[in-house]
């Protein structure tokens, strides 16, 4: 059986997770990219193809023009509503497109809940090229939020304080980002939180998720998760009652949302498995195969009833950051060891001798500290040591 995998640009999640848990499933699978050297260097025995993956069309005549597909996938943002499309093409199982178009289109996310009645948040939209003025217009209240309609990893993700600084904010977004259409929206108070989720289109178990602890505003940078095996009842209620509402509920998906005085709203939804190695501590923790429950959704195979996860476990991801432009000088390398029972995996996300602005989003991220064990204390207890142990230089 053949999958074929759309992807931009190799991450965690595909060279150490899907394309090794397609190995395990015995599926021969064909990468589609528009990046194809990038993943041939870090993937040499996968077959990858140059593709205009952002084209739904030029990913259907590819497809058409190669080996018959048993499943269509990707674990791209990106590229949810274009893989869902081709999938159901071929007949094969997939996302409902208009789900993942809802999920990533923010704006598109807050016109379906607003019309459900279920959550509505007050937003408006601004078109690529149009004049930031008409967010200040718009009636929306203070402090707001700006960002990219279809962004991601917070990136752009900017607080603004009045009417003079969201139009401000809009076009320092604008200069950076020409062609890209934004959302302004009511800012939504409360502790950020994700829900792990996994379904089939029949069954949907719930996985747990992580408390996410953010920059201080004005951006929302994530600076670390911790994971957390049960979100109370009435929250989860809450939160699957939206992703209803958006027609969610097949593979993969990892929300966002904030609870403020025991209400769950939602600040976006990603339409796939969490990102950034999160996933990988999330199969550790839960003592899962959860790349190959993902990818046997997209085969037409069911869920089992239970997933068999454990529910003792413990964990947090944490990053390094820099603080500044610069050249990185020093930095730990990658490693795997066991600390008072706490497993630590460290991996370099920036290399040594690098020179970078200082850019206030995740891209300024220098490496990436995976902790994970059966007690809560103890897992921060030993990431804290190894971030007081550890060096990170940056000179100017």
């Amino acid at each position: 059986m053949r999958m074929y995998l759309l992807a931009l640009n190799p991450t965690d999640s595909v060279t150490d997770g899907f394309l090794p848990a397609a190995a395990r499933l015995g599926l021969d699978v064909t990468v589609l990219t528009d990046q194809p050297e990038a993943h041939r260097r870090v993937s040499p025995q996968t077959e990858v193809l140059e593709c205009d993956v952002h084209d739904f069309r030029a990913v259907i005549t590819r497809i058409a023009n190669h080996h018959p597909a048993a499943a269509v996938f990707t674990n791209s943002d990106h590229l949810q509503t274009q893989a869902a499309l081709a999938a159901e093409y071929f007949g094969l199982p997939g996302k409902d497109w208009r789900a993942a178009l809802r999920t990533k289109n923010k704006a598109e996310m807050r016109r379906q809940l607003t019309a459900t009645g279920i959550d509505p948040v007050r937003s408006a939209e601004l078109a690529v090229g149009q004049d930031p003025s008409a967010l200040a217009a718009a009636g929306l209240p203070f402090p707001c939020v700006v960002k990219p309609r279809e962004g991601v990893a917070s990136e752009d993700v900017v607080l603004a304080a009045d009417p003079d600084e969201l139009v401000m904010r809009a076009k320092e977004i604008q200069a950076r980002r020409p062609q890209a259409a934004l959302v302004a929206e009511e800012f939504l108070a409360g502790e950020l939180y994700t829900l792990e989720t996994l379904g089939d289109g029949r069954t949907r178990h719930v996985l747990g998720g992580f408390h996410t602890t953010v920059s201080a505003p004005p951006t929302f940078i994530e600076e670390r998760h911790e994971f957390v095996a049960a979100h109370p009842e009435p929250v989860v209620a809450q939160v699957l009652a939206q992703l209803d509402a958006l027609g969610v509920g097949f593979g993969a998906c990892h929300t966002e949302f904030v609870v403020h005085e025991g209400r769950a709203r939602l600040i976006e939804v990603n339409y796939r498995v969490i990102g950034d190695q999160c996933d990988l501590l999330l199969a550790q923790v839960l003592d899962i195969p959860l790349f190959e429950h993902i990818l046997r959704t997209h085969l037409g195979e069911p869920l089992p009833a239970d997933l068999g996860a454990r529910r003792d476990g413990a964990g947090r991801l944490e990053y390094a950051r820099a603080d500044r432009a610069g050249t990185l000088t020093a930095a730990p390398a990658a490693s795997d060891r066991t600390v008072d029972g706490v497993r630590l995996s460290y991996r370099p996300l920036r290399a040594v001798g690098t020179e970078h602005p200082y850019y206030r989003t995740n891209r300024d991220y220098l490496g990436v500290l995976r902790a994970t064990g059966t007690d809560q204390g103890a897992v921060d207890r030993v990431s804290d040591g190894f971030f007081a142990t550890e060096r990170w230089e940056i000179s100017s």
